[in-house]
């Protein structure tokens, strides 16, 4: 056998030999499930573990570990090894299994794709065929597993509760090379160990910031999964940043704060900064049962942009959705809601869809459009306070050609005596319009005309005034408002100017605000007030709850029939609108705030 043969043989049986898709193969051998449709959708043990249990999961874990093993077994055997192993093969091979778990070429050969893979207990098996193969001493091994197998158990003795497998990989991957450097072992392996350790660390990258953000889950802690639990249901929703100073709630975007306060970060580019960053899981909404019993927890995944930011990059922010919607799959998500500013993003979340075809999309519309049909009495109740009967009233809907506004007003025909619609697309407003007077003939009760307008002033005319625009800043201005106005305000960022709550005689109700059955535990403050969360965030729930992916709101338009099913559904299920008096905060921080770090 010459060099050559002897040098490259046993890296290629690593690499096939780490090609081997044990999770894969075991679960669908005993299950008849494709483990990477469920969970995290990778093939590793752990995801196996948190799937079909723990026996599949020994299993798999006995054969990652296996495929790290004999790679520097047979780089030193008599049919390559001859007269002396070449160190730099031996370390070669075990790498080229570590890049086979990942990069499987069983899923590449059959399917044109990589499995997905982090590939730490072949690693561990690769230092273990190291001691069998007499390269490296056994106090290496002691380290790394002791590392490992400490970092799980050494929490449970003092909380009760196992560690983090992610966190226990990283610090035992990060032990390798320091160990392989201290205990005097040839150079191939130390750099086995550092290259090792980039790789695990760099397949953990989401990992970190999870940890750094507190919502990582544990060894042992139950995660809903999509397609397997029925009476744990978890979901997604995407976030982004209302104001500058929400750029740093997640405590792993902190030392970007500490820098924009020492000004080492000038604050234009501290903004151009947050355009590189992916999307990130950075809080996990819990405590919501429904009146059926189950429960149901919500994944938030933020990118974090202003909502100018999403306006000035469109193709940009539809990438970074997509990116959301496959990280929402691996964290076992049944769909993901679209949120604020992002419900917009890819004509409101269509162009989403279709390139994240494997997760429901949904923009909210239908449900926040809904919530209208349970304020439409609070402020009709205000009008009547006032004196003015409703069926005598003028109702100005800002931004009447959007999916919301258009539901306003929907639920305002047969209420009212007139409703404007006020909008900035003069053809939609038109066809909208006609839709309108369509239901309004077959409509019981008051006869409702329509107007159209593009002039923000005619709201003056109204007794009750609707915002639902997508607009970056506010809209509405005390001269556009009469003096006994009630103001029911959807937009998020606000689209009323905080001077207008200075107005004597206006009301201002926030809307689109919804509070879940249950107790509603969270970190990242999202605007909407303790225990309550937005009604596009709301309609996000009952999708997975009843699994009624053919109803999720896409596009410019959205059913009647929609908006009906999602309101019953809500009041079946527990949710309520929240009204002004019962919402214990203040209104989101208005559009109008100046960002101090506008660049």
């Amino acid at each position: 056998m010459n060099d050559a043969v002897r040098w490259l043989a046993p890296i290629l049986i690593g690499y096939l030999l780490g090609s081997i898709p044990f999770g894969y193969v075991i679960v669908r051998a005993l299950k008849g499930m494709d483990i990477r449709e469920y969970g995290s959708h990778n093939i590793g043990a752990t995801n196996v573990l948190r799937v079909v249990g723990w026996f599949p999961a020994l299993l798999t874990l006995v054969g990652d570990i296996a495929k790290g093993v004999l790679p520097p077994l047979i780089a030193v055997s008599p049919w390559f090894g001859a007269p002396e192993p070449n160190p730099w093969v031996v370390a070669l091979a075990p790498m080229a299994a570590i890049w086979g778990h990942a990069y499987s070429a069983y899923f590449y050969w059959k399917e044109r794709k990589f499995s997905r893979g982090k590939a730490v207990a072949t690693g561990l098996g690769a230092i273990i065929g190291f001691v069998g193969a007499g390269q490296v001493g056994w106090p290496v091994l002691a380290v790394v597993a002791g590392m490992w197998i400490g970092s799980i158990l050494l929490p449970r003795l003092v909380s009760g509760k196992f560690g983090w497998v992610s966190l226990s990989s990283l610090l035992a991957a990060g032990a390798l090379p320091v160990a392989t450097g201290l205990t005097g072992a040839a150079l191939p392996y130390t750099l086995f160990g550092v290259g090792a350790a980039v790789f695990v660390f760099w397949k953990h990258k989401e990992n970190i910031g999870r940890l750094i953000d507190g919502v990582e889950p544990r060894l042992g802690e139950k995660l809903p999964l999509a397609g397997v639990d029925r009476d744990e249901v978890a979901c997604a929703f995407m976030i982004h940043a209302i104001t500058p100073e929400d750029w740093f709630q997640p405590r792993r975007l902190g030392w970007a704060a500490r820098l924009g306060q020492t000004g080492l970060l000038p604050p234009g580019a501290l903004k151009r900064a947050m355009l590189l960053l992916r999307p990130m899981k950075v809080d996990t909404v819990r405590g919501i049962r429904v009146s059926d019993g189950r429960t149901i927890q919500a994944h938030l995944i933020c990118v974090p942009w202003l909502p100018e930011q999403i306006k000035a990059h469109p193709r940009l922010a539809v990438r970074r959705a997509i990116q959301a919607a496959h990280l929402a799959r691996d964290l076992g998500a049944r769909c993901m809601g679209l949120g604020a500013f992002w419900s917009v993003v890819g004509n409101k979340g269509l162009e989403v869809q279709q390139g994240a075809p494997f997760i429901p999309i949904t923009n909210g519309g239908a449900y926040t459009a809904g919530t209208v049909k349970a304020a439409v009495p609070l402020v009709m109740g205000k009008l009547a306070a006032r004196g003015v009967e409703p069926e005598h009233a003028v109702a100005a809907v800002v931004g009447a050609n959007g999916v919301v506004g258009f539901g306003i007003c929907r639920q305002l025909v047969g209420q009212v005596a007139h409703i404007r619609m006020i909008g900035t697309d003069v053809e939609r407003l038109e066809r909208t319009a006609a839709l309108l007077r369509r239901r309004n003939r077959r409509a019981e009760g008051t006869v409702t005309t329509v107007s159209l307008s593009t002039d923000m002033a005619d709201c003056r005319e109204a007794n009750i005034v609707f915002t639902a625009t997508s607009t970056v800043d506010p809209v509405l201005f005390p001269e556009h408002l009469r003096a006994d106005a009630v103001v029911y305000d959807m937009g998020r960022p606000a689209d009323v100017h905080p001077s207008v709550l200075d107005l004597p005689g206006v009301t201002v109700i926030p809307g689109g605000v919804v509070r879940p059955p249950g107790e509603v535990q969270q970190h990242i403050d999202v605007h909407f007030g303790a225990g309550c969360i937005p009604a596009c965030m709301a309609e996000t729930l009952l999708v997975a709850l009843d699994e009624c992916y053919d109803r999720v709101s896409l596009g410019e338009y959205t059913s009647s029939e929609n908006i009906d099913y999602f309101v019953a559904l809500a009041e079946d299920l527990g949710f309520q609108v929240v009204d002004e008096a019962a919402r214990p905060d203040a209104p989101a921080p208005p559009k109008s705030a100046p960002a101090p770090v506008r660049a």
